[in-house]
């Protein structure tokens, strides 16, 4: 069969041997040409007149909507299923941490450093840790509950304050989060809004909830629960996977979800019954944004995390090894495609949040006072399909697939702790041309964008090649690491005066903040550099690019990082070019209005020529 590239030869390579296995990596060849009113947005489906296609011959639908109204109304609506995605994950979270301060699925505070900065920041006062868990968490329940004409509270307490200003200025301060979220789809729906700008401005609105809360809180509420993340090395890739192991695969964003189980598992009693079946113990294997999560906060977890194999579109593959004998998933970026290869390899699937609800999947709903009682049926299941599949399935692991020296677990906090507890080192780097700039390489993995994390692979080494240091979050870090990037060895693609300070710092050119949701601690990161020079953010010589950007979750972060004032890059147009409004204002009039801007190239020189000549400007401005 046919097959896209990918920037991991020897994924591609593995995959060459399973002629008989369809995975995205084949379908994606089946889906060309693709349709030219969907790529330019133009395309509208919301009541019966239509389906209608905006052509210079028909320049308005039957209702009379034209090509900046149903653009504008396709991207609103995008980001506002995008913006509900993270919303479910914060509030999920926030809902565990209150039930653990509450004593609800013997889960312990891991933490209590990271639960104290937020109470301070929050204005608690309390000295039980236990409620004042149960605070913190209540204070974001609330605000996500709030109607959409009440200002949420915690974005004033936790956005950086010139950003703060801006957004107030420019209206685009969020009331109630899933308020917000909910006006988005109605304001989109037959026959209401049609004005692009307005819509335009909604997005944005959703993008500031998107990452206070989606992005940056759920990560600090992760930290309470499941310990902040250390600096270390790790293993990626296929040779995580231990055949003498009883191995789960979890798929999703929600750490927490699993947060009793990866505890349970390496209990006496739990390892016994492992050994009694013929294997060594329990190993749960990283794949998607929470095997990143679960790599980040390696340290603590050592004894059962085996380490992150593959982002979203390699999980078709690591199935495919045989070796893999149970699929836990509670979040996005679960691809249906697994369930044909988990069928065809006899592995056992099961969700635990119905948004991830699989076809051939059981259900398990997940909540923290039932924890125990989960753990227990989730154990059971993982040993029966051990015993039932290992006798029939062939296991095929390629152990040369991936690295054993990936610096992983890094954060906005143990970054500042490596660099001695400030940032003033990397200021000082960047002030002395050491290092020219920083890029955020974030976001997804698709297959289009040149092939499976080809762009993303190219573009980072284009970047690092010109002296500016790539920081990752996502499945652009699942691809970045599995290349070897994000190996000390890597220095040396690196150019000289950014390659000489990888030797000195013993790090690679390209840091690893794991999954999408940590997105937000690159928003941290920027905050602490812009505090500590007194500047805001769009004045850094920061850029971004989410250059193989998937889906609606995607362009919700891009609204959030274009509020941020940042440039951002994307090597696939959002599905705008139809409408010249909605076009110029994201690329041109934007700047003017947040500081931000859309850049939309699809060739990887010219992109990385432009981000930058981006930084080169800003370094101008800032005499350095």
């Amino acid at each position: 069969m046919s097959m896209c590239e990918s920037a991991d030869c020897k994924l591609c390579n593995y995959l060459g041997t399973k002629e008989e296995l369809e995975t995205s990596f084949n379908r994606v060849e089946k889906q060309n040409p693709k349709c030219k009113f969907g790529k330019e947005g133009v395309c509208c489906k919301l009541c019966s007149n239509g389906p209608c296609r905006i052509t210079p011959k028909s320049p308005r639908g039957v209702c009379g909507a034209d090509a900046d109204t149903i653009v504008a109304r396709n991207f609103l609506r995008a980001i506002a299923a995008g913006t509900a995605c993270y919303l479910h994950v914060v509030e999920n979270t926030a809902w565990n941490l209150k039930k653990i301060g509450n004593g609800e699925g013997s889960l312990k505070i891991k933490s209590p450093e990271t639960l104290n900065r937020l109470a301070h920041v929050f204005e608690i006062e309390e000295n039980d840790i236990n409620k004042k868990a149960v605070k913190v968490a209540e204070a974001v329940i609330a605000d996500l509950y709030k109607p959409r004409f009440e200002k949420m509270d915690l974005v004033k307490k936790l956005a950086y304050s010139p950003r703060y200003a801006n957004w107030e200025s420019v209206g685009i301060l969020p009331g109630g989060a899933k308020s917000e979220v909910f006006d988005a789809i109605v304001k989109t729906s037959t026959n209401l809004n049609s004005d692009p700008v307005d819509m335009l401005i909604n997005a944005l609105n959703l993008g500031v909830s998107t990452g206070i809360y989606g992005l940056m809180l759920t990560n600090l509420l992760n930290d309470v629960m499941l310990g902040e993340p250390k600096i270390r090395e790790a293993k990626v890739g296929f040779r995580v996977i231990d055949e003498d192991y009883i191995n789960i695969m979890v798929t999703g964003h929600q750490h927490s979800d699993i947060a009793h189980l990866q505890d349970r598992l390496i209990d006496e009693d739990v390892k016994k019954r492992a050994i009694e079946a013929g294997a060594k113990g329990f190993r749960l294997v990283g794949c998607t944004c929470v095997g990143q999560d679960l790599q980040l906060r390696g340290e603590h977890y050592e004894e059962v995390f085996s380490g992150h194999a593959g982002n979203n579109y390699t999980s078709e593959a690591v199935l495919s090894t045989g070796g893999i004998d149970i699929v836990i998933s509670e979040f996005n970026c679960t691809i249906p495609g697994i369930e044909t290869v988990a069928e065809k390899y006899n592995v056992k699937m099961i969700c635990i949040d119905d948004v991830a609800k699989k076809k051939n999947a059981d259900y398990i709903r997940f909540d923290m006072d039932k924890a125990e009682e989960i753990s227990e049926m989730l154990i059971d299941e993982a040993l029966n399909s051990y015993k039932r599949r290992r006798k029939t399935v062939k296991i095929d692991i390629p152990k040369d697939h991936g690295y054993d020296d990936v610096v992983t677990g890094v954060s906005e906090g143990s970054l500042r702790d490596f660099l001695g507890g400030t940032y003033k080192p990397l200021i000082k780097l960047i002030a002395e041309g050491k290092i020219k700039g920083v890029a955020g390489v974030v976001g997804c993995s698709n297959l289009t964008a040149k092939g499976h994390d080809v762009f993303t692979v190219e573009l980072t080494k284009e970047l690092i090649k010109r002296d500016i240091i790539v920081l990752s979050a996502g499945c652009s870090s699942g691809g970045l690491e599995n290349v070897g990037l994000m190996s000390r060895s890597a220095a040396n693609l690196a150019g000289d005066n950014l390659k000489a300070v990888c030797e000195s710092l013993g790090i690679p050119p390209v840091l690893n903040f794991g999954p999408c949701l940590a997105i937000g601690r690159l928003e941290m990161v920027a905050v602490e550099l812009a505090s500590e020079l007194n500047i805001d953010i769009p004045q850094l010589p920061l850029v971004l690019s989410a250059p193989q950007w998937l889906e609606e979750q995607a362009l919700a972060d891009a609204a959030f990082g274009l509020t941020l004032g940042l440039p951002l890059h994307v090597a696939i147009s959002p599905f705008i070019d139809g409408s010249k409004v909605v076009t110029k204002t994201l690329e041109e009039d934007l700047v003017n209005i947040t500081g931000g801007k859309l850049i939309v190239e699809e060739d990887v020189v010219k992109a990385a020529d432009e981000l930058e000549a981006i930084i080169l400007d800003r370094r101008k401005s800032l005499n350095i």
